[in-house]
């Protein structure tokens, strides 16, 4: 990618990726297990931790990401080598994550991504919160892996076809 590309992808990504931590910030200090599973169903129990647990490392790998974008920014001189691995990182740290969480809680459903109908389909029925939370990081996740498209293979295909170790 030219230098004005990657460091347009760096402020943008930049960006969406504060807003989806203090999102998830913000969801997180307002919400409990014993909150989301009100009812106390065990099965409801062990579906919101694991959320709440998939939710918590997103967070910090979106901050992270955050930080690290903000370094290549900050720099004197524009490192397109430091901010292109930063990106491949989002790509694989944030981006991926959110569409396939560990504990499986959710799932992107490819055949509504066209429809204009909300692709993620929850495992279990969550409360209004969650899905909502989940719809609106989907949203901005949807266009960072748009924007970042390059990062998921072509990237590191690239850095191999040049001798670079990854």
């Amino acid at each position: 990618m030219a230098m004005d590309n990657v460091k347009k992808a760096c402020e943008t990504t930049r960006k969406q990726l504060k807003e989806a931590a203090d999102r998830i910030e913000s969801f997180l200090n307002t919400y409990s297990l014993p909150q989301l599973n009100a009812e106390s169903d065990p099965e409801m129990e062990d579906f919101y931790r694991g959320y709440l647990q998939d939710t918590r490392h997103l967070l910090v790998f979106c901050e992270v990401a955050y930080e690290k974008l903000g370094v290549s920014l900050r720099r004197p001189t524009f490192n397109v080598d430091f901010t292109e691995k930063a990106l491949y990182e989002v790509y694989h740290n944030c981006i991926s994550p959110f569409f396939y969480p560990k504990n499986e809680c959710y799932s992107e459903d490819g055949r509504y991504a066209y429809t204009g109908q909300d692709a993620i389909r929850f495992r279990k029925k969550p409360n209004r919160e969650v899905r909502d939370l989940t719809i609106e990081l989907s949203k901005i996740f949807e266009e960072l892996r748009e924007e970042l498209s390059y990062y998921e293979n072509d990237y590191i295909t690239q850095r191999r076809m040049q001798g670079e170790r990854v």
